[in-house]
């Protein structure tokens, strides 16, 4: 049997063979990378739990857990708020077993409600489910004009209108791309009724995970109008966080993003599969990401219920957050911006 070690926080040589384990793991996502723990501990500071199996000093498996207490929104251990999978990664069943059965034990001495693990293929048909993310996922194919044409008709147009306006396309890494980035997310968000997460996230990612992010900003006459940053894992481009400004819609600005990223994803980073991320099943998003010829496929969020009955219903869909969704809809930008981050990190 393996056995279970936790990744200390701070130790670099142990992070290096977690990656590695990663890396060569086709079950490890970018959410799996060990950078993960300093973003959830030093960014949000939630108590990190990252547990690995390891036979004879060979990693056979790794589960990242984040500990997320919070008297408005519950007690949870969860592998890992605020990415779209991020559950098991496992050589085989033994380490899987182990490592899910550590996680049960640590949720017992931890005293959270729940545990909750994230996965892109069902793991326990009788562990609850929340029904509600699906994300979207295909290839990118390696000419220019065949990614166009492979865009359904009606949204290709919308592109083609977009490349007619003159709008300037930036890449970079820097406190500019950052500053530009940040001001069109945190407005996004707010006209979505979302609370902002805090600027350090961003800065954070940039500086764990080096070239494996970046920014894309479309600019029109020197202003920002949208802006994702993305992450690049094994051959595949993750545009995670992106929005765009109220006028984006006018210009198609966010039509010529994702277009824009998807060219730069094979040309310049050499990825051949582009991941839309995660949305809420019939909604918006959802609709966009289906425009672009992308197929929705469900996520797996399973849950270990300890002092529960059912699942918390916490996301946005739920009518008794619609007055609270409305409300941050109509609050001065500033005032969003400065007490959002204390109010996303315990959402997950």
């Amino acid at each position: 049997m393996p056995t279970i070690d936790r990744l200390a926080p701070g130790d670099a040589r142990d992070a290096e063979s977690w990656d590695a384990f990663v890396m060569a793991s086709p079950q490890a996502t970018f959410f799996h990378r060990a950078g993960w723990q300093r973003l959830m501990r030093e960014v949000f500071r939630h108590d990190t739990h990252y547990l690995y199996a390891h036979d004879e000093g060979r990693i056979t498996g790794v589960l990242p857990l984040a500990h997320v207490n919070s008297v408005l929104f519950g007690n949870a251990l969860v592998s890992l708020p605020f990415c779209a999978y991020a559950g098991v990664g496992a050589a085989d069943a033994a380490s899987a077993a182990a490592l899910e059965a550590e996680a049960e034990s640590l949720a017992l001495r931890l005293g959270v409600q729940h545990l909750e693990l994230r996965h892109l293929q069902r793991q326990h048909p009788e562990w609850p489910e929340q029904d509600l993310y699906v994300t979207f996922r295909k290839a990118i194919l390696p000419e220019e004009e065949a990614n166009m044409l492979a865009i359904p008709r009606k949204q290709r147009a919308e592109v083609r209108r977009a490349l007619g306006f003159g709008l300037d396309v930036e890449i970079g890494r820097g406190a500019r791309d950052l500053g530009a980035h940040y001001r069109v997310y945190a407005e996004s968000v707010r006209n979505l009724g979302t609370p902002v997460f805090p600027r350090a996230l961003f800065a954070e990612v940039l500086s764990a995970f080096g070239d494996d992010a970046d920014i894309l900003t479309v600019s029109h006459k020197g202003r920002p109008l949208a802006s994702v940053l993305s992450l690049y894992h094994k051959g595949t481009i993750f545009p995670y966080w992106g929005g765009g400004v109220a006028d984006a819609r006018t210009w198609r600005a966010n039509d010529m993003m994702y277009y824009a990223l998807m060219l730069h994803a094979r040309r310049d980073k050499g990825c051949t599969h582009f991941d839309f991320g995660r949305s809420k099943a019939g909604t918006g998003p959802a609709a966009f990401k289906k425009n672009w010829g992308f197929v929705p496929e469900p996520l797996h969020y399973q849950y270990k219920l300890r002092k529960l009955e059912a699942i918390p219903d916490l996301n946005p869909l739920n009518p008794k957050l619609k007055i609270f969704i409305e409300i941050w809809k109509r609050l001065p930008l500033s005032v969003a911006n400065a007490i959002g981050p204390m109010i996303v990190k315990n959402l997950g």
